[in-house]
């Protein structure tokens, strides 16, 4: 095998075993193997272990090698797929260098193990061909992300040639796009020693913005923002802010879910990494997803200064913002900046105290939409409650119902949608839903 030869898709996350398995592919039948035969097949053993242990921590099933060789392709970012993701196949002389690369990634593909088992004795990679994968949730993919590359494992086995592989795969980045980007829906920033990363988020709540009952004004002025975004026109930052409970954040999870498979990415952000944002736009800024960067609970005491840093990413600098990026914030302060009556009185230490209070109360302004959030009234509490109560098959007649909806409220926070979800989860866990 001339995995040594590849010359785009190189340098691989998990490929020691890429490596070990071509080691015993080539090896297994020539000189060596007769001076070293016990080495190869603790090798092979070796290779059938790090194949269980990949099944187990991305979930994967069926022909395990193959999958494997499937995951390698779809998180290598190199200048081919990352050119294709979102978009599709692209012209020039790099199509030939990535062919070259998927004749050898064929030939692995289409190996047959057959006579590796057999002159090494080790009969139980077989169980690796047709593998079952147990139930549990991968520690990497979720379901839907397994099943996307085991099914692009399955078509790579009805590919004749490298050049249909290579298509259905140019097709996989066009759909999916390439690496963690194209794979996951949200994402967070971590530093670490040798600077800041953006980690997926495993698990994000599959929120629907129909999940959310009401508030259909603010959800569609959200929607028009986010259609604009995703569709190439301009669009505004948005600010979602409003009372406690209503919604905000859950709007935002319900954004990510509908439009992740037109190219939309979230990243969450929290005030302490603000220092970070230039970074994180710099590593992003040239890809082709759309990114949300996403503030949650977003709110500044007097004496914080981290607002400053986020007024310069939204319109500072001399370097332009790139079309690819909003930020999307949520906040329970209509300012975002916390506001005192002494603000606008005259102090002696401050002879432009109209100038401070315009910069704390200027960062709103960097946001051109905003979308107000309010606490609902009694009837629409009681309607909220009434609709998720018919959504989850609680057995209650209405007027209970609404009497225990109160009587919870008035103890748990007041009339919010999050209380109604609340005393929602209460009632279920009293048994209340249908069976």
């Amino acid at each position: 095998m001339r995995t040594r030869e590849l010359m785009v898709y190189k340098d691989f996350e998990d490929g020691q075993l890429l490596n070990n398995m071509t080691f015993l592919i080539e090896r297994y039948q020539d000189a060596f193997y007769e001076k070293n035969k016990n080495n190869l097949i603790t090798l092979f053993y070796d290779c059938i272990h790090s194949l269980i242990e990949l099944a187990g921590t991305y979930g994967f099933h069926g022909n395990l090698w193959h999958c494997y060789l499937a995951n390698l392709l779809v998180n290598n970012e190199n200048s081919y797929s990352m050119a294709c993701e979102i978009r599709g196949a692209v012209t020039g002389t790099i199509n030939q260098a990535v062919l070259h690369d998927i004749v050898i990634f064929k030939e692995l593909y289409d190996f047959d193990f057959m006579p590796v088992m057999e002159a090494l004795g080790v009969p139980e990679y077989a169980m690796l061909m047709d593998y079952q994968a147990s139930t549990q949730e991968s520690r990497v993919y979720n379901k839907r992300i397994c099943e996307r590359i085991c099914e692009l494992a399955l078509r790579f086995q009805s590919d004749h040639t490298p050049e249909e592989m290579k298509e259905t795969l140019t097709e996989f980045y066009r759909d999916y796009g390439v690496g963690k980007f194209g794979l996951h829906k949200s994402f967070r920033i971590v530093h670490k020693e040798d600077g800041v990363h953006i980690e997926p988020i495993l698990n994000i709540a599959h929120v629907k913005l129909s999940d959310l009952v009401g508030y259909e004004l603010a959800k569609q002025k959200l929607i028009d923002n986010t259609e604009a975004f995703v569709s190439g026109r301009k669009a505004n930052n948005c600010l979602l802010y409003g009372d406690a409970g209503t919604g905000k954040s859950s709007s935002i999870k319900g954004i990510a879910n509908a439009y992740y498979d037109r190219g939309l990415r979230i990243i969450e952000v929290y005030k302490h990494q603000f220092q970070d944002l230039n970074d994180v736009i710099a590593m992003i800024k040239n890809r082709n997803y759309k990114f949300i960067i996403y503030m949650d609970d977003l709110s500044f005491e007097d004496f914080e200064i981290e607002y400053k840093y986020l007024k310069a990413v939204i319109e500072g600098g001399l370097e332009k913002k790139p079309e690819n990026v909003l930020i999307y914030a949520t906040s329970n302060r209509r300012h975002l900046v916390r506001e005192k009556f002494s603000d606008k009185e005259e102090r002696e230490d401050d002879l432009h105290k109209g100038d401070t209070v315009a910069e704390k109360l200027s960062l709103v302004s960097r946001f051109g939409v905003t979308i107000y959030f309010g606490a609902p009234d009694k009837k629409q509490f009681q309607e909220i409650v009434k609709t998720l109560a018919e959504r989850y098959g609680i057995e209650m007649e209405e007027e209970a119902l609404l009497l225990e909806a109160n009587r919870w409220e008035l103890n748990h926070g007041g009339l919010s949608g999050r209380t109604a979800q609340q005393f929602m989860d209460y009632l279920l866990g009293q048994g209340k839903g249908a069976s």
